[in-house]
């Protein structure tokens, strides 16, 4: 409908140009709010009354006429003060929209644009509020390469950090381990990590000197030295392998996984440092409470100013944060090296390296960046923002995007059935959040266990004749369903209660509910080529047909067909709806409604039973046309498309 809409305007503009000004106003199409009144509604008389001191009324009658020319428009009326209502030429609409196929009519606006997402520290398993910040991440990524950007999702690895080190503590201290004995332990690696991560806070604070143990562990993995360097390295990419598996099952992946230790390694924030430094966007504090820290003035009064690197010369996370974003843009003047790291399919993800590689691909030199971090990092990103301008990369700043999310919770209800302990002082909580650090939480792979093992349980119901293995992975693709749109379907300012029965349910605003029409749009075709013998073939003849005559419809059918036909061509719309608000609630509740619609829809018109023809066929393009649009909408919220339910 964009491109409609957009054809619209250039034709209105050459009608018009030369008699009316509207290089001063913006030409807006919006939809009329009953089908009865026309399908789309232009408001700008009303913007040139103000400029022509004229009735818009007035305009309206002036202009009408003029519109008739518009191509694609058989009507036009003047609706109240001075509204100019558009009616389609539905024939030609509805040919033209099956015989295109279904992609986006948006436009690349830059060059490159960077998403990074999922960044989880490597000390553990995935837990499920990650789950959030992936599916967010993923969609928009999968959104914006649909409107035609070019785009690169990576993966922020701190590998590195304080979490790390309490593992590689747990490991020397608490329960020791040499390398070689750590790299033997079994499979459910990260979960092993879990365990022993929620021990380390409790054992450190009831064995004097620890801390003293674990400052030392962590200026080591820092500076690359020692055994717990090793340590620390092969824990972090043998958690992060598993993390991408966990990522995996929800279709989700990566082109870079970027580390804090090729950061550190290849001196990025010593670069960075200088070009503070220089701009006199850092300066040095001579006494006082920030005594021997270099600082960063901030924009906002209440705050005085922002550490970048403390007295004992430790760069703190947000000097590293804006080292990173600088190099994402291309403006450090210095590059990672890259290795391959784990293939997923026909596709490599590649891995940060300090040492020098060959024949790799280009990564970085964006031209505008997303970081999808939770809203409780907003204070540390708009730091890294500021870090940008005070730089003087002005235009840097303003396209760095800090898209915020709210923690996904969980009721003690959802805790008790998977096994979780839930203390008497915690049950009457409506929720309960998560902290790895106190090992409270859901491990994403047990999360999805669990809704793989409850969908097969629905799949057996419906389907005893399938194979096992066909039943096991039609449930995966509902458990897969189920937690993405639970996850787009509220806005990004709640929190999420996750809750097993409202994600999995076959009926209401649920993953499976948009997998099940797809489904049973499929079963349509399917049975028309059973009793029918319509094939594909038949269908491409049917679209490629001149001879549809929409007149046949009885006049309620007419009215059903077209609100849905209009509906399904707003896809384009919706997504840059969503990519403009970075609310992906619009495209999901669209999706939703798309399907509503569809069964609404089939309900009340049959198709494998209709004797007349030509209604049949009518029917049958429409359902076509629903199918091609719903499964597009589906792959960019990435919800999988079972051949059964």
């Amino acid at each position: 409908m964009i491109e409609f809409k957009n054809n619209l305007k250039k034709q209105i503009h050459e009608l018009l140009d030369s008699e009316y000004p509207l290089e001063s106003i913006k030409l807006e199409i919006n939809y009329t709010p009953q089908m009865k009144l026309g399908d789309l509604a232009l408001p700008f008389p009303f913007q040139l009354a103000k400029i022509m001191h004229r009735s818009p009324r007035d305009i309206a009658a002036e202009i009408a006429p003029k519109l008739i020319a518009l191509e694609g428009i058989n009507k036009v009326d003047i609706a109240g003060g001075g509204f100019i209502n558009l009616y389609i030429n539905r024939d030609k609409f509805f040919q033209q929209k099956l015989q295109t196929t279904v992609k986006s009519s948006l436009t690349s606006e830059e060059n490159k644009i960077i998403v990074e997402h999922t960044s989880i520290n490597p000390n553990k398993a995935a837990h499920i509020g990650h789950l959030r910040n992936s599916c967010l991440g993923d969609t928009l990524a999968r959104c914006l390469k649909y409107k035609g950007e070019n785009v690169e999702i990576q993966n922020y690895i701190d590998d590195t950090g304080v979490q790390v080190a309490d593992v590689v503590f747990g490991f020397m201290e608490i329960e020791p381990k040499t390398l070689e004995e750590v790299k033997s332990i079994p499979e459910k690696f990260d979960f092993y990590c879990w365990d022993l991560y929620t021990r380390v806070a409790d054992y450190i604070e009831h064995h004097p000197g620890s801390k003293e143990k674990k400052s030392k562990i962590l200026k080591n993995i820092e500076e690359g030295t020692g055994v717990e360097a090793k340590l620390a390295q092969h824990i972090s990419q043998r958690i992060l392998k598993a993390h991408l598996k966990t990522m995996q099952r929800l279709d989700i992946s990566y082109d870079l996984q970027a580390c804090e230790s090729s950061i550190i390694r290849l001196e990025f924030w010593k670069l960075a440092f200088q070009l503070l430094k220089e701009k006199k966007a850092t300066y040095f504090i001579e006494e006082g409470a920030n005594k021997g820290c270099w600082v960063m003035k901030l924009e906002d009064e209440s705050q005085q100013e922002k550490i970048l690197v403390r007295s004992n010369g430790i760069v703190t996370y947000v000097g590293k944060d804006i080292a990173y974003q600088l190099w994402k843009f291309g403006l450090l003047k210095k590059d990672f090296f890259y290795k391959p790291f784990v293939k997923q399919g026909k596709k490599t993800i590649w891995i940060t390296s300090s040492k020098k590689t060959t024949n790799f691909p280009e990564f970085g030199q964006g031209s505008c960046v997303y970081n999808i971090i939770d809203i409780r990092q907003s204070y540390p990103q708009k730091i890294v923002i500021q870090g940008l301008r005070s730089l003087k990369f002005v235009e840097q700043a303003e396209k760095s995007t800090h898209f915020s999310y709210e923690m996904v919770a969980l009721s003690p209800k959802s805790l008790e059935e998977l096994d979780v302990n839930v203390s008497e002082a915690d049950r009457d909580k409506d929720f309960l959040e998560i902290s790895g650090r106190k090992g409270l939480g859901v491990k994403a792979d047990d999360l999805l266990d669990k809704l793989d093992e409850k969908a097969l349980v629905e799949v057996e119901k419906r389907n005893p004749n399938l194979s096992v293995e066909k039943k096991r992975r039609i449930a995966q693709k509902i458990a897969c369903g189920s937690v993405r749109y639970f996850m787009l379907k509220f806005a990004r300012s709640s929190i999420i209660i996750f809750d097993f029965e409202d994600a999995l349910s076959f009926e209401g605003e649920t993953g499976p509910y948009l997998q099940y029409t797809f489904v049973r749009i499929n079963s349509i075709f399917r049975k028309l080529e059973e009793n029918f013998g319509f094939n594909q073939t038949d269908l491409q003849s049917l679209i490629k047909s001149s001879d549809i005559r929409l007149e046949v419809l009885p006049e309620s059918e007419y009215s059903d067909f077209w609100e849905i036909i209009l509906y399904v061509s707003k896809l384009d719309e919706e997504v840059l709806h969503s990519l403009n608000s970075l609310e992906f609630l619009h495209l999901a509740k669209y999706t939703f409604e798309l399907c509503q619609k569809f069964n609404a829809y089939y309900h009340k018109y049959s198709i494998l039973s209709e004797k007349n023809r030509d209604i049949k066929n009518i029917r049958i393009l429409t359902i076509h046309f629903v199918r091609n649009t719903l499964k597009t909408a589906l792959d960019l919220i990435g919800i999988p498309r079972p051949e059964r339910m």
